[in-house]
């Protein structure tokens, strides 16, 4: 484990997968209709791919606390451009945003009942798209050994439910047998319990939280740290405890805390994109195990 402090220099690899400076194609997809929501995932290639090439993919969730945000936003379009740069797919999609127009949001109002159906419709809708792009693996040109599964804040948590509680949220995991993931992208996310993270489903994870984070509880805490006595009260498992969890399985991390960060951890980190599409280079490429803590003191 490798710590790094303030007041030590900090480090940047840049051992990026391609030299090329690659322009990229978008082309949209609906992935699946779901009563009045038709879902579409955006996909940005590199122009320069050759007919052959099966490129690793990050699918990307976006945040909003399950009742905004939109797989355009400019930061996931820059995003998505900045993978292509570096020999990647990027796909950005929606999914249903069951607490739009809700009076509570996601916050202590909201009954805990609601928002684990919440987490599982997401999970859901985040795992029927991985299923279309393994399904159409030829016409979208990726390595379906190699998708990482990346998101922000509530998409965060999508994409760890999805990873990590596959077999609690799912009745019937065989619709989803030929889904597996390479590597996890989570920004200020938290799984609902990290119990179900074993040797078996485990996969090289980056994680990024701000200590005090008061919508997504860095460590073991409830959400949005609701009280006992309010309808929303539910503990969920942060980064903390997931990297605990890697890291007593031997399983590869990256965690990047930064002690006094709130909630803006959730927030696309542009500036370390290669030093995390390195950590996933070395760790599903090259299989070597990494297991690294970062720790930053957010400056006032």
């Amino acid at each position: 484990m490798i710590l790094i402090h303030l007041n030590l220099k900090s480090f940047i690899i840049c051992l990026c997968i391609s030299n090329f400076i690659w322009s990229q194609n978008k082309t949209t997809y609906t992935y699946a209709i779901k009563d009045s929501d038709t879902l579409k995932m955006d996909v940005y290639t590199p122009k320069s791919m050759k007919t052959n090439d099966r490129l690793p993919v990050v699918l990307w969730m976006h945040g909003g606390g399950f009742a905004g945000g939109k797989r355009d936003n400019p930061d996931e379009v820059k995003m998505m451009k900045s993978l292509t740069k570096q020999g990647y797919i990027g796909i950005s999609m929606s999914y249903r945003l069951l607490l739009k127009n809700s009076k509570t949001g996601s916050g202590c109002d909201c009954p805990k009942t609601l928002k684990l159906d919440i987490f599982r419709q997401a999970a859901i809708d985040y795992l029927d798209a991985a299923k279309y792009v393994v399904e159409h693996k030829a016409r979208l040109k990726i390595d379906p050994t190699k998708i990482i599964a990346g998101g922000s804040s509530a998409g965060a948590e999508g994409v760890l439910n999805a990873v990590y509680l596959r077999n609690f949220f799912v009745d019937d995991v065989s619709t989803y047998k030929d889904v597996n993931f390479a590597g996890v992208i989570s920004l200020a996310g938290a799984l609902v319990n990290s119990d179900y993270i074993s040797k078996q489903n485990a996969v090289p994870t980056v994680l990024f939280h701000g200590t005090d984070d008061n919508l997504v509880p860095c460590g073991k805490a409830p959400h949005h740290y609701c009280t006992s006595d309010k309808l929303g009260y539910m503990i969920l498992d942060g980064s903390e405890v997931i990297t605990d969890t890697l890291d007593n399985l031997g399983v590869s991390y990256y965690f990047y805390k930064v002690v006094g960060g709130k909630h803006e951890l959730c927030q696309i980190p542009f500036d370390q994109l290669d030093t995390i599409l390195d950590f996933f280079n070395q760790t599903i490429q090259y299989k070597e195990t990494i297991q690294t803590k970062r720790i930053i003191t957010k400056t006032p």
